[in-house]
C-alpha cells in the first residue's frame, strides 16, 4: 500500500484525503514509479471542482509527475529498474507510486533535475506546442501573455526573447510584473492598475498583435481580441477567472480573426510528437535558453493548502510536491 490524495466528492480543497491506495504490479506494457516530484497545475483545480468529468467515481488530481522506476511488466522495451522517469496525463498523480503504461513515459537527460521535470511536462509541453504549432510564432511578431508571471507564462516569456519575438504579458502585482520581466518579456502590464488594451494599443503602435495566449479565459477574452491585428489568432488554453461565455463567432468579424482552444493531450497523443516535444523543451532547459528557475516545493500531505493558494492568485512560478 502507498497513500494518495482521493476526492471522493466534486467540491473544495477539503474533498482532498490523505489515504491509503493500492499499486497494483505492472501488467503487459506497464511500469511501477516511485514518485519523487510531482506538478501542481490548474488543471488539477478543475478537475477536482468537477468542471471536468471524472473518469472513476473517486478521483485522484495531479497531471503529471517524475519519479524512479521500480517494476516493469511484460512487452516493455527501452526501460530498466532505476531510470528516472517523467509524464503528463489528465489525473492520478497525486500519489507516491503508481503503475501505469510505459508509453506515457518519457526519460529524464541527467541535465534535468526531478523538481524541473515536474513542473515543466505540463506547462513546457503547453509553451512548446502553443509557440511552435498552434500559432508558429517568428521572430519579430508581438506576443500578449496573460498571467506572465505563472508557470507556463514564464517559460513562455523565455522562449518568445529566444525566438526574437516581442513578449508582452500582463501580471496581477508589482512583485509579478517584475519577475516577468526577468523571463523574457519586454513589457509587463501589471492588469490590476492598468487597462491591458488600451497599453497593448499603445507599445504597439495601434498595430496590435499576431497572437493572444489566454490561460484567463472569462476575465480576459473580451480585451484580448482587441488587443489582436488583423488576421490575428486568439488561442485560449485556459480558464482560471472561469469558462468564456457569450462568444460568438461574429465576434471575429473584427480584422478576420481567428480562434482556437487548443489542448496539450491532442498534441502529445502520438508517441513521436510526445518525444520530439520533450526532446525539445529539455534541449532548451540543458542549454539554458529555458530557466525553470521559479519552483517551490511543498510536501505532497499540502496539496489543499497549495489548491487554496493556487485558486487565490498566490502563487508565482510553478509549485511541485514532494512525497
Amino acid at each position: 500500500m502507498s497513500k494518495a490524495l482521493v476526492a471522493s466528492r466534486p467540491g473544495g480543497p477539503e474533498v482532498l484525503e490523505w489515504t491509503d491506495v493500492e499499486t497494483p504490479m505492472p501488467g503487459e506494457g506497464e511500469v511501477t514509479i516511485r514518485h519523487t516530484a510531482i506538478g501542481v497545475n490548474f488543471i488539477d483545480v478543475y478537475f477536482r471542482k468537477g468542471v471536468y468529468p471524472w473518469p472513476e467515481p473517486t478521483m485522484i488530481p495531479g497531471g503529471d509527475a517524475a519519479g524512479i522506476v521500480e517494476a516493469i511488466g511484460p512487452g516493455v522495451t527501452g526501460l530498466s529498474i532505476g531510470d528516472r522517469v517523467a509524464y503528463v496525463l489528465r489525473t492520478g498523480a497525486y500519489r507516491q507510486t503508481r503503475t501505469l503504461a510505459a508509453a506515457h513515459l518519457v526519460r529524464l537527460p541527467d541535465t534535468i533535475e526531478d523538481a524541473v521535470a515536474a513542473s515543466v511536462m505540463l506547462k513546457g509541453l503547453t509553451a512548446q506546442y502553443l509557440v511552435t504549432t498552434t500559432y508558429p510564432v517568428k521572430a519579430g511578431d508581438t506576443v500578449l501573455v496573460h498571467a506572465a508571471a505563472g508557470g507556463v507564462g514564464l517559460l513562455l516569456g523565455q522562449w518568445l526573447k529566444a525566438i526574437g519575438a516581442t513578449a508582452i504579458g500582463t501580471a496581477g502585482s508589482a512583485d509579478k510584473v517584475e519577475l516577468a520581466l526577468r523571463h523574457g518579456y519586454s513589457h509587463v502590464i501589471d492588469y490590476r492598475t492598468e487597462d491591458f488594451v488600451a497599453r497593448v494599443r499603445e507599445i504597439t503602435g495601434g498595430k496590435g498583435c499576431e497572437v493572444v495566449y489566454d490561460s484567463v479565459g472569462k476575465d480576459t477574452w473580451r480585451g484580448s481580441l482587441k488587443c489582436l491585428k488583423r488576421f490575428g489568432m486568439f488561442a485560449n488554453f485556459g480558464q482560471s477567472s472561469g469558462l468564456i461565455e457569450d462568444f460568438k463567432l461574429s465576434d471575429l468579424a473584427s480584422g478576420s480573426l481567428s480562434a482556437c482552444r487548443p489542448t496539450l493531450f491532442d498534441y502529445i497523443a502520438d508517441r513521436q510528437q510526445l518525444e520530439q516535444r520533450a526532446a525539445d523543451l529539455f534541449k532548451r532547459i540543458a542549454s539554458g535558453e529555458i530557466v525553470a528557475d521559479t519552483i517551490t516545493r511543498r510536501p505532497l500531505q499540502d496539496a489543499a493548502m497549495v489548491h487554496a493558494d493556487l485558486e487565490a492568485r498566490r502563487t508565482v512560478g510553478a509549485t511541485v510536491l514532494i512525497p
